[in-house]
């Protein structure tokens, strides 16, 4: 006999009724009765960009109980729903907004330290890794983007957070893989807390080092945690900017500032280059995964890319050959593979964990390191961005007035960059750590998590002729394990190093 929910889910999709509401999932209300409709309109989610990455955890699990029984192509008909037109934001980002957004995202204190990773893979090897890692780093963001909005129109709803995307993959997946959905859900927001605060601590200790070497040459030297504490406050302040439209303008200044110290950093670096035999070609086997977790680590901006996507105006223009995605990451991809290149080859084995600090000691160069200082100091906001709409929400939700939840919100956000600012203060090494972020967490993220969701969305009949979807995925999975468990191992193993011999 057929089911209640399934009879009211093909009446649910008559095109006069879903031209005026959505009718996505069932509600949290009593069990529905025979004569009530299963699908109930639901609530717009998306009615402001600080809703960027949306909690939908009653909505999965409400999910499971509505297809436990029923089959995946049955139950779900993505044919009569359209999540782009179902957004309705506030302040949409522009495709210019969003295209700052997403080198800023990307290009941060990473950019600074690919000439490290080129020491650990030698020359020739870095440059062709560094382009490969581009291309497989940003296959895989257009691979999230795909799902992303595959799921919003089987689920019907507007948009999806990274972690809600995995969930659904697995809610509407294969009958063995559903009991996971939770769980994945709650993995991937763990990795992309401790990947965005792990970026926010290297910010927090890259903008006082430099600020450290500067003073230091003109003035005196101080310890560095002098000038941690000196900029907590500012650093508060920034991020008390709840709405991602406002940061446009600060991510404008950081990018500015950012091309105005790489031009310098370059006029500097391109002076007297050696030749290129006075470099190794390729490193060491025993140095490659650092060289793998510093690269991840630079590339590794696919926790943005779902909230910049789910605030554009124009959400259509972000894929495409010459969309805002491909348009940014051939830009971040150049722009690592030459820092890194040149950087190398101008500073060899002595290269710094940012090469801000290998510059000369002249009034030109010590400027470098104040402006990217600066920019990477309003690159912070960004990256903060994300565990904020990751946690938040689970905070205010034990609030029960809007006056105590705005309280708590600002407590959250004050807590929590006082706790980078606490990690960033035992930080030993910057190039070792941003190796260990990038390899342990970057890794899972960015070249783990994404094909698995694309087979697990589309299996089994919509992974291409031969099945080239999945041995694709599955290679790419397989690199991303081997460099999630060697630059992890390896990362480790130098840090406890350098401080048992300190």
């Amino acid at each position: 006999m057929e089911s209640t929910p399934m009879k009211n889910l093909q009446q649910s999709t008559n095109p006069t009724k879903m031209a005026t509401e959505r009718q996505p999932l069932l509600s949290q209300a009593e069990p529905v009765a025979e004569t009530q409709p299963a699908v109930m309109p639901r609530p717009d989610i998306r009615t402001s960009p600080e809703s960027a990455l949306v909690d939908v955890h009653s909505e999965t699990t409400i999910v499971e109980e509505t297809v436990e029984g029923d089959s995946k192509e049955s139950l779900y008909d993505s044919s009569m729903y359209d999540p782009w037109s179902n957004r309705k934001l506030e302040h949409p980002t522009s495709n210019l907004d969003t295209l700052i957004h997403l080198l800023k995202g990307n290009i941060g204190t990473g950019i600074l330290a690919m000439p490290d990773a080129f020491k650990n893979a030698g020359l020739y090897v870095g440059l062709f890794g560094t382009l490969m890692m581009g291309i497989i780093c940003t296959h895989c963001m257009h691979i999230l983007v795909k799902c992303s909005h595959e799921l919003s129109r089987r689920l019907q709803i507007p948009s999806l957070g990274f972690s809600e995307v995995c969930c659904a993959a697995f809610v509407t997946g294969p009958f063995g893989l559903r009991r996971y959905a939770q769980l994945v859900r709650i993995i991937i927001n763990i990795f992309l807390c401790i990947t965005q605060l792990g970026f926010c601590c290297v910010y927090f200790l890259f903008v006082a080092l430099n600020l450290q070497e500067v003073i230091a040459k003109y003035y005196v030297k101080i310890d560095v945690r002098v000038y941690l504490v000196l900029i907590l406050i500012p650093m508060i302040a920034l991020n008390m900017v709840r709405n991602l439209k406002y940061l446009t303008p600060v991510s404008l200044l950081a990018a500015v500032l950012t091309v105005s110290g790489l031009s310098i950093t370059f006029y500097y670096v391109l002076q007297d280059l050696p030749p290129t035999s006075t470099v190794k070609g390729f490193a060491s086997w025993a140095q490659l995964p650092l060289y793998f977790g510093t690269a991840i680590y630079a590339f590794e901006g696919i926790g943005i890319v779902l909230p910049l996507e789910n605030n554009m105006g124009n959400p259509e223009d972000l894929g495409g050959w010459t969309g805002v995605l491909n348009t940014g990451m051939v830009i971040v991809a150049c722009l690592y593979t030459a820092v890194g290149f040149f950087g190398y080859l101008k500073y060899g084995d002595k290269v710094s964990g940012s090469i801000t600090l290998d510059l000369p000691n002249t009034m030109l160069a010590q400027s470098v390191r104040i402006v990217m200082a600066v920019a990477i100091f309003f690159s912070y906001g960004l990256q903060f961005y994300v565990p904020v709409n990751i946690i938040g929400p689970w905070v205010k939700s034990h609030f029960q007035t809007e006056q105590h939840q705005q309280y708590a919100e600002h407590s959250f956000r004050i807590g929590l960059v006082f706790f980078t600012f606490i990690l960033a203060a035992i930080i030993p090494n910057l190039g070792g750590v941003i190796s260990l972020v990038g390899a342990m967490s970057s890794s899972m993220l960015a070249l783990i998590f994404p094909p698995l969701i694309e087979i697990v969305t589309f299996w089994p009949s919509d992974l291409g002729r031969y099945y080239w979807i999945l041995w694709k995925d599955l290679t790419i999975m397989i690199f991303g394990i081997c460099g999630f468990f060697f630059g992890t191992y390896t990362s480790l193993w130098q840090l406890l190093n350098e401080r048992t011999e300190a």
